[in-house]
This record gives structure tokens, C-alpha cells and sequence, in this order.
């Protein structure tokens, strides 16, 4: 089963079409030899009976006038009730009538005679007289031949347009397809490529996916050169600073007045650089970050808020931080998290008038600060990387927070409050409930 699955699989579409169609055809010849073949014959049968009751009547009206009366497709036999014939026959006729005089009293029938399937109507008529009508084998042939061919000729004409239809369904398929096709190379050998497929079902809906996509591939292009270009300039005024005080210490020059003040210097740069590198060492490790946490919420967070607030409080001791905590645990691993506390807890520190208060019940962690509101744009843009606040540093801090939660299932929102700014991490089955 597995290989004819493979094997169907690796089919185009004209391929597969033209598979279905021969199947389909298959399956209508079989339908065709069963039930239809069996339908067709009762039809005949029908008509036979019909036509004989029709030439009856019309033999009896003409009988009655005394007017001779004739048909070619039909043979007017009168018997009398000891089934003697009121007309010459043959033989062979005679024969055939007295069978069917002894099987049938009244009503239609058939009967193989001399090798011919036969129809006949039997009508009783005054005076114990049998009227008994048979229909010629060569007209019932002709009629069966005549209606199987229609039905051919009409079948064949209707699977004609359906093939048609499907042929002309199908390249209305492969010419998107094939331009999406062209699209995706031409992106991938660095092109700028337009993609312009007007429709409104799934394939357009693929089109359109397509095209976002490549307008989102080029921001992110547009942002990973602009990362290079921050990165360089943010590495390059530290290094520098580093490399033309230590050589003027070398050659006995102390920029800042003395060798103690000017080493300080040097070590404040170096720490800037330090802290640099370790937030891009964070940011990609974050890319690579796994969930690799046991399922359900398994991860206590009051511990962890508790040490993020331990280890970043000393940056400004003169700004409050409150805590409403609740015992609710979280899904994912501590260091993840709590490099997200850290990080909301440096960036609310920073643009903090006097409070920090960080709220953690079920399903809901949010840190808080009375600083500044921030605008639209800024809004629209806190989680990309190298967008800076105001007050920020290196524009990294925010996407860490991000990348952590969207790997273990939360979503991450900023937003202004009437006397602050509040961020906020829920569940992302539930943040149209929290929000």
C-alpha cells in the first residue's frame, strides 16, 4: 500500500487526472454491464409492450369497421377457444401461437421462438375469440440498437465535456502554479520578482501567502543588515576607546589625568563590550531555544521572579519595585524565564520615575512602571531586534523576551497605561481573553 501511495504520489497533475479518468471510465463500463445493461432491458421490454397494446387497439378499430389493418412491426393472430387459427398461417407460426395460446390466458410476455426473443400481447375478444398480437424480432433489435446507441453517443458526448471541462479546470490549476513555481526561484536567486494571481480560493490564498512572505524575507533582510551595521558601530566605539587609551598608557600618556581614572575608563568600555556580546550570545541562543520542558505547567515562578529581581535592583536603588505574587507555576525551563524577567525588569528600571511592580497570578505575568508612555510606532516595533527606546541599550533585551515565550506557547504584548507602561505575558491560547 505504502509503495502505490509513493508511486501515486509522484504523478503530476496531468498524470493523475488522466489516471482518475481511465478509472473512472473503468468503473462506468462495469456500472454499465451490470445495473444499466439490466435497467435498459426492462426499459426495452416496456416499450415492446406499450407498442403492441397500441397496435392492438388500432387492429380492433379497424376490425370493428371491417377495414383491412396493417402493421409491419406486428402480426395480428385471432384463435378461437379450442385455439384454432382464424387465418392461414405457417406451420412454424401456428406452432408458435398454440405455445403461447396454452402458457398465457391475458397480458404481455415474451418467448424464445425459432431462436428469437419474442414479444406478445394476449387480449380476450366476445365470443370466446383470443386476439393474440406478436411483435417482430427485427424491430425489437433495431429498437435495441438504436437506444444503446444513443446512450453510447449521449454517455461518450457527456464524458467528452467533462474531460473537456476537467483539461481546461486543470490548466487553470497549472498556470498559477507554474508563476509560483518561477516566483520562488527567482527569490531564491536574490531576485525581486512581482506576483500578481487574481483569485480568491486556496491557491490565491497560497499567492498571497507567498507574497507576504517574501515581503516579510525582505524586511528581515532589511533588518539583518541593519543588526551587521549596529553591531559594528556598537563594537567599534568600545574597541576603539580600549585600543587608543592602551596605547596611550603604553607610551605614557594618561588621557584622563591619571593611570587609575584612565584604566577606569578602559574597564567601563570593556564591561559595555562585554555586556554587548553577552546580549548577542543570549539572542542567538534564544533563536535555537527548544521546548524541551515537560508537558503542563511544571516551572514555579514566584522563585524565579524573586532572583530576577535580586540580580537587577541594584541598577537603580532609588526606584521601588512591588510585588503581588501568586503561587502559580508556568510551562518551561527556569533560566529561559528568567532571563524574560531580567530583561523586562532592566527595561522597566530604566524608564521607571519611582515604581516597578511586577503582578504574577494564573495564566498572567505583567511588570509595570510610571515612566514615560510610549508612542504608536514604538509600540509597533518593541520586539524586533536593534530597536531601541529612548533609554535603551542595545535593542536585543525585548526579541529575547519574545523568542522565550513564543517557545513555550505564551505571547508577549506592550502597552500604555493611564499612568505608565505595563508589559503583559499570557498564554497564547487565552490572550484574546486577557486582553
Amino acid at each position: 500500500m505504502k509503495r502505490l501511495r509513493l508511486w501515486v504520489n509522484s504523478f503530476n497533475l496531468v498524470q493523475q487526472f488522466l489516471s482518475i479518468g481511465f478509472l473512472a471510465l473503468l468503473i462506468f463500463g462495469l456500472f454499465s454491464f451490470t445495473f444499466l445493461s439490466e435497467n435498459i432491458d426492462t426499459f426495452i421490454d416496456s416499450q415492446m409492450y406499450d407498442y403492441l397494446q397500441r397496435s392492438q387497439r388500432e387492429y380492433l378499430v379497424y376490425r370493428d369497421h371491417g377495414s383491412p389493418f396493417e402493421d409491419v412491426n406486428v402480426s395480428h393472430f385471432v384463435l378461437d377457444q379450442n385455439g384454432i387459427v382464424q387465418s392461414e398461417v405457417s406451420e412454424e407460426q401456428d406452432a408458435a401461437l398454440q405455445r403461447i395460446f396454452a402458457a398465457t390466458q391475458e397480458g404481455s410476455g415474451s418467448m424464445r421462438i425459432n431462436g428469437h426473443e419474442t414479444s406478445y400481447y394476449v387480449r380476450s375478444l366476445d365470443q370466446g375469440l383470443t386476439l393474440i398480437s406478436v411483435l417482430s424480432p427485427n424491430y425489437r433489435s433495431a429498437f435495441e440498437r438504436a437506444l444503446f446507441d444513443s446512450v453510447i453517443n449521449v454517455t461518450l458526448a457527456v464524458i467528452f465535456l467533462l474531460i473537456l471541462f476537467i483539461v481546461i479546470w486543470i490548466f487553470t490549476l497549472l498556470r498559477p502554479l507554474n508563476q509560483m513555481r518561477s516566483y520562488i526561484e527567482k527569490i531564491r536567486d536574490g531576485q525581486n520578482p512581482r506576483l500578481n494571481i487574481e483569485r480568491r480560493d486556496e491557491i490565491g490564498e497560497v499567492a498571497e501567502a507567498l507574497v507576504d512572505m517574501q515581503q516579510e524575507l525582505q524586511k528581515q533582510q532589511q533588518i539583518r543588515e541593519e543588526m551587521i551595521q549596529n553591531i559594528s558601530h556598537d563594537l567599534k566605539t568600545p574597541i576603539a576607546t580600549i585600543k587608543s587609551y592602551s596605547e596611550s598608557i603604553k607610551d605614557g600618556i594618561y588621557p584622563y589625568g591619571t593611570l587609575e581614572k584612565s584604566v577606569d575608563v578602559i574597564i567601563e568600555h570593556a564591561d559595555r563590550l562585554e555586556k554587548k556580546v553577552y546580549s548577542l550570545i543570549t539572542f542567538n541562543k534564544m533563536g535555537y531555544l527548544m521546548d524541551n520542558a515537560e508537558k503542563g505547567a511544571s516551572l514555579p515562578m514566584i522563585p524565579v521572579v524573586q532572583k530576577a529581581i535580586m540580580s537587577v535592583k541594584v541598577l537603580r536603588s532609588d526606584i521601588r519595585i512591588d510585588t503581588n505574587l501568586a503561587d502559580v507555576s508556568f510551562h518551561g525551563e527556569e533560566d529561559p524565564w528568567r532571563i524574560v524577567l531580567e530583561n523586562l525588569l532592566d527595561n522597566a528600571l530604566r524608564y521607571a520615575r519611582s515604581l516597578v511592580r511586577v503582578t504574577l497570578r494564573e495564566d498572567l505575568l505583567e511588570v509595570y512602571n510610571d515612566g514615560g508612555k510610549m508612542s504608536d510606532e514604538r509600540i509597533e516595533k518593541l520586539f524586533k531586534p536593534y530597536e531601541k527606546g529612548s533609554n535603551g541599550n542595545f535593542g536585543l533585551g525585548l526579541s529575547i523576551v519574545k523568542k522565550v515565550c513564543e517557545t513555550y506557547g505564551y505571547h508577549v504584548s506592550g502597552a500604555n497605561t493611564s499612568d505608565g507602561v505595563v508589559f503583559r505575558i499570557v498564554p497564547q491560547n487565552k490572550r484574546k481573553k486577557k486582553q
